[in-house]
Parts: structure tokens; sequence; C-alpha cells
């Protein structure tokens, strides 16, 4: 199992429509086959600069992979990522 995790802030003000049309449109990324546990998350520690994440598991690497190349997550990254995101961490964990 590999579990996917990517923590960020958007360039949109908080509460904004442009914020949440992002977090809302990132649900797509649910959708792909093999996408499992998918979850929006809203950062409520000051402990670190990042407002958001998503989090996401994946039964292989293969699976993994196959997410990394699908259509939808390769366009919402050009069409939404890389606009809109501010500054991110990604971090893939496996268990121990």
């Amino acid at each position: 199992m590999i579990r996917h995790t990517v923590i960020f802030s958007l360039k949109h003000a908080a509460g904004s429509a442009m914020e949440e049309a992002f977090l809302s449109d990132a649900q797509a990324l649910g959708t792909i086959p093999g996408v499992e546990k998918f979850e929006r998350l809203r950062q409520t520690s000051p402990k670190n600069e990042f407002h958001f994440g998503f989090s996401m598991e994946f039964a292989d690497a293969a699976t993994y992979a196959h997410y990394d190349g699908h259509p939808v997550h390769v366009a919402f990254v050009r069409d939404r990522w890389v606009p809109e995101v501010e500054k991110f961490l990604e971090v893939d964990y496996e268990r121990l």
C-alpha cells in the first residue's frame, strides 16, 4: 500500500469562491480508478505554513503510477495545480 499525501497553500484568498472551486474540482482525483480513501483536508494547526492537504491510498506502486499518468490527474495538475498552488510538499509512504 502507498499513501500519497500533499500539503499545500493556494494563491487564492482564504474563503474565496476560487479557493472553494479548486477544492471542489479536486474531488475528480478521487474518481480515478485505483484511488482509495481520497480525502481533502484543511490544516487546523499553526505548526506549519500550509493550509490544505490531499491524502489517498493505492494498492501498489503500479496503481500509483497509473494514477500519476491518468488524463484526469495530468489535466488537474496542468490546469489547476500549477497555476493556483502557491507552495506544496508531497510525501508518499509505505507501511513498515
